[in-house]
C-alpha cells in the first residue's frame, strides 16, 4: 500500500493527482521551482519541497532531486504526471533502485518506447500498421532518402512529444533547415536532438486509444479519443468517443492498442496514438507510457478516475470489474486554455492573472493550475486549465463547453479562449469533420474573432466614470456623469488588441447618449445603475449587465454578449514610448537564443536576425525591408520582455 506519494510535476496534473491521492487516504508531496512557489497545487500537498531554480532542467528533470525529496519526506512512491520525467526510463529505473514505487509502466517499457525509431520497428514486428520512415544521421543523404518515403514528409524528434521538434516538409529545397531546426528544437525541449522522417498523412484525423494493464498480464482499452484540431502540432480540443469511429473500427483499433500494449508488457495508464486517413485505414505514430493531458475525457465517459486505477495497479492491484466491462455513456469534449495571442501566430503571453473564473455549469468540469493573482511566466508551457464538457450528445457537450468558455472572467493575461468558444460553435465542427487540417481551412483569428466591443467599451467608461466620481473629493453627492455644459460629450479611447474604440458619452434627463468610434450605441439607451464595478444598460428595451474590473489602466469588462479587455489610452501620450523607426520589437517574453547578424551587417527583407525562445517555442525576428542592422541590443542568452527593442534596422 502506498502511503506517501510524491508528485513529480506541477500545475494543474499535479493538483489533480493529489486531489485522488487524497481521496485514497493518501498523503502527498510536492516539488515546486522558485516561479512556482506560491502555485495552488504546493499548497495542496501535505509537504513541499523546493527544487532551487527556474528552468525545468535545474528544477523538474533533475531526478536525482526528485528523488532526494522523496527520501527527505519519507515518500514511498512517485506519480510523474506527464511531461518531464514521466517518459524518462532512467528516473524510473532510479525510483526503483531507491526503493520507491513508480506509478507507471516499467523502465523496460518506457525505454521501448522512449525512442519513436524503435517503436515503430517494435510495433511492426507485433502486427500493428507503422508509416514508411528512416532515421536521420550526419551520413543520411536527405534528399534521396524523403524521395524514397514520398513527400511531403515529417521531420520528427525521436523523443518527446507535444508537438516540439516537428517539421513538416513538400519538397528537398527546405529539407536540410527543416532537419537542423527540428535538431535544435529537440535538443532543446528533450535533451537529445535525434530526428527522423517518416511519411506525411495530409489532413488526417488524430484518433488515439487509452489502455489499461495491471501486473497480472492483463491489458485492455477504454475506447478512442480524438484529438485532431490542432495548433503547431499540439492538441487543443480533445473529444470521446471520436465522430469518425463506428463500432466496427473501434474494435480494430482497440485491437491494435491492445496488442502494442502487450507486445511491451504495459502496465498502468497509457495511450497507443494512430493517424487515420480518409479512406479509414489508421496507422501507429507512438505510444505515450504515462497519463495523458486529455484523459479527463475518457474519464468523464467511461465513469472511472484513471490516477485512482494507476495508484491501484501499482499497488498490485488487478483490474477491476468495472473497468473490464467498461462502457461508453454519452459524449465528453476538452479544450486546453492557453495564455496565447491567437491572431499573433499562437506566441505566447506572460502576465498576472487577474480573476480566473469558470461558471459551475451541470457536467462541467475544471483542471485548472492558476487561480486570481497566479503569474504566468515564460519558463513553462503556457496552458492555464482543462475545461471539460460532458453531455448526453456531442452537440450538447459543445454548447454546455461553449457557454462555460464565454462566461469565464479571464483577466490580466491574453488566452485562446474566443477561438475555443469559436470552434465549438463552427458548422463542420459540430458536424464531426474534423482533422488536422482543421485550422489551416479555418483561419483562427477570424475564428476567434469577437465582432463586438463596443457595449463593453461604453460599460468600461460608465464604470471609470463611476468610479472617479466615488473619489471627487468636490460636492460628492453629484450624480455620476453630471455637468453643467449639456452639450458636451465626455471622452475616452480604449484599444483592444489592434483595434481602437473612442467612446462618448453624456448623461441628461432624456436618458444616455453614447457613441462609440462615433456609431450610436442604440436608438434608446438607458443607464440603469453604474458603479465602479457593474454597469447596467438598456439598449432599445434590452436589459444587459457588464461586469467590470480595472488594473493598471486596464478595464476587464464581461457581459452576456462577450468578454474584452481595454486598456485605456492616455490622453497625452508619452514622448519616450516612441521607438525609433525600423526598431524590431520582442513578440514574446523569452530567451534570446541565437543572434544570427552582427551590427554594421547589411540585411535583406525577411533575413533571420534574433531567435527567441519561450515556454518551449522558437520564434524567429526577422528584417522588415533591406538596409543595415544599425543597432544591436541584445546578446545569445539575454532574457528579453514583450515590446522589448531587440534591434534597430535603417
Amino acid at each position: 500500500m502506498i502511503a506517501k506519494l510524491l508528485v513529480a510535476n506541477r500545475g494543474e496534473i499535479a493538483a489533480r493527482v493529489m486531489r485522488t491521492a487524497h481521496d485514497l487516504g493518501i498523503s502527498t508531496v510536492a516539488v515546486y521551482s522558485d516561479p512556482d512557489a506560491g502555485a495552488p497545487f504546493v499548497r495542496l500537498a501535505d509537504e513541499a519541497v523546493r527544487l532551487p531554480g527556474s528552468a525545468p532542467s535545474e528544477t523538474y528533470l533533475r531526478a536525482d532531486l526528485v528523488i532526494a525529496a522523496a527520501r527527505a519526506t519519507g515518500a514511498d512512491a512517485v506519480h510523474p504526471g506527464y511531461g518531464f520525467l514521466s517518459e524518462n526510463a532512467g528516473f524510473a529505473r532510479a525510483c526503483a533502485e531507491a526503493g520507491l514505487t513508480f506509478v507507471g509502466p516499467s523502465p523496460e517499457a518506457i525505454a521501448s518506447m522512449g525512442s519513436k525509431i524503435e517503436a515503430k520497428a517494435l510495433m511492426d514486428a507485433a502486427g500493428v500498421p507503422v508509416l514508411p520512415g528512416a532515421t536521420v544521421t550526419d551520413e543520411t543523404d536527405l534528399a534521396a532518402v524523403a524521395a524514397s518515403i514520398g513527400f511531403p514528409v515529417l521531420v520528427k524528434a525521436a523523443f518527446g512529444g507535444g508537438g516540439r521538434g516537428m517539421r513538416v516538409v513538400h519538397d528537398s529545397a527546405g529539407l536540410e533547415v527543416a532537419v537542423e531546426g527540428a535538431r535544435r528544437e529537440a535538443a532543446s525541449a528533450f535533451g537529445d536532438g535525434s530526428v527522423f522522417l517518416e511519411r506525411f498523412v495530409v489532413d488526417p484525423r488524430h484518433v488515439e486509444v487509452q489502455i489499461l494493464g495491471d501486473t497480472h498480464g492483463e491489458v485492455v482499452h477504454l475506447f478512442e479519443r480524438e484529438c485532431s484540431i490542432q495548433r503547431r502540432y499540439q492538441k487543443i480540443v480533445e473529444e470521446s468517443p471520436s465522430p469518425a469511429v463506428d463500432d466496427a473500427l473501434r474494435a480494430e483499433l482497440g485491437a491494435a492498442a491492445v496488442a502494442a500494449g502487450k507486445a511491451i508488457g504495459y502496465t498502468g495508464a497509457g495511450t497507443v496514438e494512430f493517424v487515420l486517413d480518409q479512406d479509414g485505414r489508421f496507422f501507429f505514430l507512438e505510444v505515450n507510457t504515462r497519463l495523458q493531458v486529455e484523459h479527463p475525457v475518457t474519464e468523464l465517459v467511461t465513469g472511472l478516475d484513471l490516477v485512482e486505477l494507476q495508484l491501484r495497479v501499482a499497488e498490485g492491484e488487478p483490474l477491476p470489474p468495472e473497468v473490464l466491462g467498461a462502457r461508453i455513456d454519452g459524449h465528453a469534449i476538452e479544450v486546453r486554455l492557453y495564455a496565447e495571442d491567437v491572431p499573433a501566430g499562437f506566441l505566447p503571453a506572460t502576465g498576472t492573472l487577474h480573476r480566473f473564473r469558470v461558471p459551475p455549469l451541470r457536467g462541467v468540469r475544471v483542471d485548472s493550475g492558476v487561480e486570481d493573482g497566479s503569474v504566468v511566466g515564460p519558463h513553462y508551457d503556457p496552458m492555464l486549465a482543462k475545461v471539460i464538457a460532458h453531455g448526453r450528445t456531442r452537440r450538447e457537450a459543445a454548447r454546455t463547453l461553449a457557454r462555460a468558455l464565454r462566461q469565464a472572467e479571464l483577466h490580466g493575461v491574453t488566452t485562446n479562449r474566443n477561438l475555443l468558444a469559436g470552434i465549438l460553435a463552427e458548422p463542420e465542427f459540430l458536424a464531426g469533420r474534423t482533422d488536422t487540417g482543421y485550422l489551416t481551412r479555418h483561419d483562427p483569428a477570424a475564428l476567434g474573432a469577437f465582432s463586438g466591443g463596443a457595449r463593453q467599451a461604453a460599460a468600461a467608461a460608465l464604470a471609470a466614470q463611476a468610479r472617479n466620481r466615488l473619489a471627487a473629493r468636490v460636492v460628492p453627492e453629484m450624480p455620476s456623469g453630471w455637468r453643467n455644459v449639456g452639450g458636451a460629450l465626455q471622452r475616452v479611447a480604449y484599444t483592444a488588441g489592434s483595434e481602437t474604440l473612442e467612446v462618448a458619452y453624456s448623461l441628461r434627463r432624456s436618458g444616455l447618449r453614447v457613441t462609440v468610434n462615433g456609431e450610436p450605441l442604440g436608438g434608446v439607451v438607458r443607464l440603469l445603475s453604474a458603479s465602479h464595478s457593474l454597469v447596467e444598460l438598456e439598449i432599445d428595451g434590452v436589459h444587459r449587465s457588464y461586469a467590470v474590473q480595472t488594473v493598471a489602466g486596464v478595464s476587464y469588462v464581461d457581459g452576456p454578449d462577450g468578454s474584452a479587455g481595454l486598456v485605456e489610452v492616455p490622453r497625452f501620450a508619452d514622448p519616450d514610448a516612441v521607438t525609433a523607426a525600423g526598431s524590431l520589437l520582442a513578440a514574446m517574453p523569452g530567451a534570446v537564443v541565437r543572434v544570427l547578424a552582427g551590427e554594421g551587417d547589411a540585411v535583406t527583407a525577411g533575413q533571420p536576425l534574433v531567435v527567441l525562445e519561450a515556454m518551449k517555442m522558437e520564434h524567429t525576428v526577422a528584417a522588415p525591408a533591406d538596409g543595415v542592422l544599425s543597432d544591436l541590443r541584445v546578446s545569445q542568452g539575454d532574457q528579453v520582455d514583450t515590446g522589448q527593442v531587440l534591434a534597430v534596422v535603417s
